[in-house]
This record gives structure tokens, C-alpha cells and sequence, in this order.
């Protein structure tokens, strides 16, 4: 069993650091609104300290999950930052969605300091995080990976190392590119049945079994048909993600003109006032007058 701090108690972070603790490890938690980080300790039998540098202080791991590249770096560094509190031979384990530069300073920063940094991503969503059974894609030197695997396992239901350092992020990258054009496919197939007065549930219900099935299909129609999107992933965070895509396929060649065209239509999402509906929202977009 390791020492652990966890950074971060948002939707993913706050059950993630109770599965650390449930398998036994010792976790100490710093959240932004110190209240929160109360809140979890009270509930799950940790304890809660108010800077990332004194949560960090004396662990074997110290993992995160915040919102963008600038919360990650404020997390880390600074006199008040995770990396100026841990011993030497630790290792951070970033769960975050950031772009390939910044985990290219951290881990750099990192190991001036004597200490490892794993770029960690996680797929699978609010749920996954609830149920202990998210995907990891991770990047980074192989000893700490090796060293880090057997306690991310608390909360995941795969976790593989991808590469060197940042192959985690590019990783994660490939998952929401992916995710853009499937949510776009399924929000159409169920807006053509709709205005073809076709049942969406038994249309559901049978191209499920074939080829067109996913997961999008099979967690996502039913709130979809029934104009529901408080149920995951936020059109505001999907963008920010999008973005960090878009930039890096610029930067590496790649041509990417669905995504794209996608991140455009969560814009307009975003115009509608959906900002923090879920990523299944696409279908609003379709249904909208004019």
C-alpha cells in the first residue's frame, strides 16, 4: 500500500481518490475549495490539506485531475506547488487533458528535481470514474510507469503505457477525436429517424447489434431522445479538448477535417447556452429551428 495524494475533486477526481482509498492506500487530498477536500476526507477517511505542497509532502505518489494546462501547471509548481513538497524518487501521475507542451515542462521540470512525472489520461467518463473502471493511456519513463500501474488500478479497468513522455496526451487526443465523429454519427442517425417518424428506441434497439453499435449508442440515445444532457462530459471541456487536438494535428501533419467540423458544431452548441450540457448535445444543434 503507497501514501497518496490525490489533486483535485472534481466529477472524475473526487471518486477516483476514494477507490485509492478503499484498496487501502493512504491518501491525503488538496482541492481548490478547501471545503471539498473536508467534505471527501470526512467521507471517506483521508485527510485534506489546503496547499498541493503539503498534500504532497512525504508521498510515494501524487496524482491529478484538474481542468486545463494552467491548473495543472499551478498545481505543480511554485512554492506552493505538489512538485516543491515531494521526496526525492516520487513519482506524479497527471490525469488531466492537456496539450503535448505542457507535460513536455513538467516532466522536464520534474526530473531536474528528482522525481518522475507520468502523463495519464483517463477515458470513460463520470461513470467510469464512479464504478473504479476508466481506460488510462499513459506516457513516460518505463520504471515509473512500471511503479505507478499497480495503484492506478485502484480506479481503472485498463491501463497501459503508450510511449515515452506525452504519449499519454496524444493518446487521449486519438480518443476524443474519435469520440467527435461518432457522437456526430449518432446524433444524426437519430434525428433522420425522428423526422422519418420512425421509433428511435426500437431503431436503437436493432442497429445496436450490428456494426453501428458503440458505446455513444448504447449510454447516450435514450437521454438523447429524450432531450436530456446533464449525464457526463461537459460541450465546454470537449472543446478545450477539440482545440488541443486541432493544434497538434497542425504541429504533426495530420489532417483532421471532421474534427473540425465538429469542434464547430459544439460552438454552436456553446451559442445556444449549452456550454455545460453534455457532449451528446450535438443533436440539440440538429433540432433547432432554421
Amino acid at each position: 500500500m503507497a501514501k497518496c495524494a490525490f489533486l483535485g475533486l472534481g466529477v472524475m477526481g473526487y471518486p477516483m481518490a476514494g477507490h485509492l482509498q478503499a484498496k487501502g492506500h493512504n491518501v491525503t487530498v488538496y482541492n481548490r475549495t478547501f471545503a471539498k477536500a473536508e467534505a471527501w476526507a470526512s467521507e471517506h477517511g483521508g485527510a485534506a490539506q489546503q496547499t498541493p505542497r503539503a498534500a504532497a509532502e512525504g508521498m510515494d505518489f501524487v496524482m491529478s485531475c484538474v481542468g486545463n494546462d494552467d491548473d495543472l501547471r499551478s498545481v505543480c509548481l511554485g512554492e506552493d506547488g505538489a512538485f516543491a513538497g515531494m521526496k526525492d524518487g516520487a513519482i506524479f501521475v497527471d490525469h488531466t487533458t492537456v496539450s503535448a507542451e505542457v507535460t513536455a515542462e513538467l516532466y522536464a521540470a520534474a526530473k531536474e528535481k528528482g522525481i518522475a512525472f507520468v502523463d495519464a489520461p483517463i477515458s470513460g467518463g463520470q461513470a467510469g470514474a464512479e464504478n473504479g473502471a476508466l481506460s488510462v493511456m499513459c506516457g513516460g519513463d518505463a520504471e515509473a510507469y512500471a511503479k505507478a500501474e499497480p495503484v492506478i488500478d485502484a480506479y481503472a479497468k485498463l491501463c497501459r503505457r503508450i510511449g515515452e513522455s506525452g504519449a499519454g496526451q496524444m493518446t487521449k487526443m486519438c480518443n476524443q477525436i474519435a469520440i467527435a465523429g461518432l457522437v456526430q454519427g449518432l446524433s444524426e442517425a437519430l434525428h433522420f429517424a425522428e423526422k422519418a417518424g420512425l421509433d428511435g428506441r426500437a431503431v436503437v434497439e436493432v442497429i445496436s447489434q450490428g456494426a453501428a453499435g458503440s458505446w455513444q449508442m448504447q449510454n447516450r440515445y435514450e437521454t438523447m431522445l429524450d432531450d436530456h444532457f446533464d449525464h457526463g462530459f461537459a460541450v465546454d471541456w470537449m472543446r478545450k479538448d477539440l482545440g488541443i487536438c486541432l493544434k497538434t494535428g497542425d504541429e504533426v501533419g495530420a489532417s483532421l477535417p471532421v474534427t473540425a467540423l465538429v469542434d464547430q458544431f459544439y460552438k454552436d452548441v456553446q451559442k445556444m447556452g449549452g456550454g455545460r450540457w453534455d457532449t451528446s448535445s450535438l443533436i440539440k444543434r440538429l433540432r433547432a429551428p432554421g
